[in-house]
């Protein structure tokens, strides 16, 4: 296929992405099959709209006969996925939750979309994902909570709200890396504190046979976090 004939064949995808309404409308009213159309990367016309917070056009494409709210592109991503990892994909994630779309579906990779809303730090996203029932204690192939991620990026709200939904504070994931581990390697100090006051066990090793406060990128947040947590009367092996 030449790229002119694969430009053709994928326009309502180009449309999509541009945020072109009209023509995506029309392109569906000459061809209503292009609903179910998918690209070189199992994409649908929703995943594109999606992925480029397309509201309009996610809300047109989901009033068509036969399209799948939680159809998954050849990596395993929903439309509710691609919105969770958007900045400003708040009304789109409305949208989705308010059409039925599943917040538990997976990626090939196992993440759910409260893995990428703790990522991406999408406070109001989460919250609502977990409103419609999203699990704070899904782990990916990697063995990684959304409580991992959010330790990583050292959001305290986000940490919060997966401590306060289930999400068991001393997993590990495949690395052996507890959230504690994620926190001080990543010199997020205050989320540190956090995770020792919930119980965040200071004696557990990684894969390497490192212990978390071992992680600390420098002296200045090692000495930080020993200091918190003296403070609170939390005692931390290898201190």
């Amino acid at each position: 296929m030449d790229i002119e004939e694969q430009q053709s064949k994928f326009a309502i995808h180009a449309a999509c992405r541009e945020g072109q309404t009209q023509k995506v409308e029309s392109l569906l009213n000459a061809d209503k099959r292009l609903i179910s159309r998918r690209d070189d990367d199992e994409r649908l016309p929703l995943h594109w709209a999606a992925s480029y917070n397309r509201t309009d056009i996610v809300e047109l494409l989901l009033e068509q006969k036969g399209v799948d709210i939680d159809a998954r592109d050849g990596a395993g991503w929903t439309a509710l996925m691609m919105a969770a990892s958007l900045k400003d994909g708040d009304s789109l994630v409305d949208l989705l939750l308010a059409k039925g779309a599943d917040v538990n579906e997976k990626t090939n990779n196992g993440q759910v979309a409260l893995h990428f809303a703790a990522s991406k730090s999408n406070l109001d996203t989460a919250r609502k994902l977990i409103a419609h029932k999203a699990s704070a204690r899904v782990k990916d192939k990697r063995g990684q909570l959304p409580l991992h991620r959010a330790a990583a990026v050292g959001n305290v709200p986000m940490l919060r709200l997966m401590l306060e939904n289930r999400s068991p504070v001393n997993a590990t994931d495949m690395d052996g890396s507890t959230a504690l581990h994620h926190a001080i390697a990543e010199g997020h100090g205050d989320t540190a504190l956090v995770l020792l006051k919930a119980g965040a066990e200071t004696d557990k090793k990684d894969g390497q046979g490192a212990l978390a406060i071992n992680l600390a990128p420098d002296q200045k947040i090692r000495s930080y976090i020993l200091r918190a947590a003296e403070e609170e009367g939390i005692e931390i092996e290898g201190s």
